[in-house]
């Protein structure tokens, strides 16, 4: 990308392998991006963990084995591989060699960086500790902590559409100046290979980097 926007806007080699390093920086924002998605992801998952884990406990049985009916769930509900089935694994594994559940529901909220695992963490902690009916403490965090993602999802769902029309907005300038060089020959060799044509396409270029920043952000803060 880094170099096909370095060729359309200067047509040059040079252009190419000067723009080309600044492919680091946006290849480190995708990667954060798709960080913030498996985060979504592990979130639902994790609200269908709450549901087994409080059916188990409406059940009778202790937090403990609560955990464990609700790995068997995600297992058969997602399958061993997903993100939710690993750390409900894990912290199977450390029950078994009677590792505190709250140890581990801490653990978990760390690896996983998710606001809903790290307050569901907390409230099993002063529950744990402080004695009380677990199961309607539970319920009721489990209950608050769904609404809210119900809430996230109807707010991701609403702006999908602007995503789409952003990303048609992000290409739009590239597909322009493609077209008009393919049928029109030579409109642009004005601005090609000389400084004042290479100056007022660099500003283009910022112009166009800086419209990008700025929808990212938009989108980034209404999410």
């Amino acid at each position: 990308m880094a170099a096909a926007a370095a060729w359309l806007f200067y047509q040059s080699w040079t252009a190419v392998l000067v723009l080309s390093p600044f492919a680091i920086p946006y290849c480190r924002h995708r990667i954060m991006g798709e960080k913030e998605k498996e985060k979504r992801i592990l979130s639902g998952q994790f609200r269908e963990l709450l549901e087994s884990v409080n059916n188990a406990l409406r059940a009778g049985d202790s937090p403990e084995n609560a955990f464990r009916e609700g790995h068997r769930e995600m297992v058969y509900q997602y399958g061993r591989y997903a993100p939710i089935t690993r750390e409900t694994a894990r912290m199977t594994a450390g029950l078994d060699n009677q590792i505190p559940l709250e140890k581990l529901l801490e653990d978990f909220a760390d690896r996983c960086g998710t606001e809903e695992i790290r307050e569901f963490s907390e409230v099993f902690g002063i529950a744990k500790r402080g004695g009380g009916n677990m199961t309607e403490i539970l319920a009721r965090t489990s209950l608050l902590i769904s609404e809210r993602l119900d809430v996230e999802n109807e707010i991701s769902i609403l702006l999908g559409n602007r995503r789409l029309e952003q990303r048609i907005m992000d290409i739009t300038p590239f597909v322009i100046i493609f077209y008009i060089g393919i049928t029109s020959p030579g409109f642009f060799d004005v601005l090609y290979h000389n400084f004042e044509g290479a100056a007022f396409m660099t500003l283009c270029l910022g112009a166009y980097l800086s419209a990008l920043f700025l929808s990212e952000k938009i989108l980034a803060i209404a999410m």
